[in-house]
């Protein structure tokens, strides 16, 4: 089974890595490319959001519950994949929701900060489940370098806590700007 949850994982990262691309272009350029971008955008969200839920279904049952919960490394796995897809899922939703108004005034700095962050999520996801598997990356040297010893701790670190606090910050003030 850990043979085919790596296989899985690898939908959602790509498809993911292309939306950060997608919604980049998007936001950052006029013309037809951007059109393009936008057009495509929601297929590769929801297709990504459904490749994470595989491959989380199919992570979870490759140990057992109880030896997950007991590593911090394990622990910490789960907990960015739960984030990174609970970050995608809301991406999504406001890409569909929004419709052609999705990417209207200053709403395209939101999709691409939340972009960003989901990339940096599903990073550290990945670079902990190659830990999991035994191949640490050089992604892993920077991560400690922010303060996260991936095999020891379990927490979210201060500038986690200092980005979903920013994040809230900035979304309560375009809400504000809106009504």
């Amino acid at each position: 089974m850990s043979g085919t949850h790596a296989m899985l994982v690898h939908f959602p990262l790509g498809l993911w890595a292309l939306a950060v691309l997608m919604i980049a272009t998007a936001a950052l350029l006029p013309g037809r490319l951007a059109d393009v971008a936008r057009a495509g955008l929601l297929p590769v969200l929801i297709l990504g959001l459904l490749g994470a839920v595989a491959a989380i279904v199919s992570g979870s049952l490759i140990w057992p519950w109880q030896a997950n919960l007991y590593s911090p490394l394990a622990r910490n796995h789960i907990l960015m994949a739960f984030w990174s897809l609970g970050l995608w899922g809301m991406i999504t939703l406001l890409v569909w929701l929004g419709g052609s108004e999705a990417f209207a005034g200053a709403r395209r700095w939101a999709l691409l900060f939340l972009a960003l962050l989901g990339g940096l999520l599903f990073a550290i996801t990945g670079t902990l489940g190659g830990h999991l598997t035994g191949a640490p990356t050089a992604f892993s040297a920077l991560i400690r370098l922010l303060g996260w010893e991936v095999y020891t701790t379990f927490y979210a670190p201060f500038w986690a806590l200092g980005l979903i606090l920013l994040l809230a910050v900035a979304l309560v003030g375009l809400a504000r700007r809106r009504a």
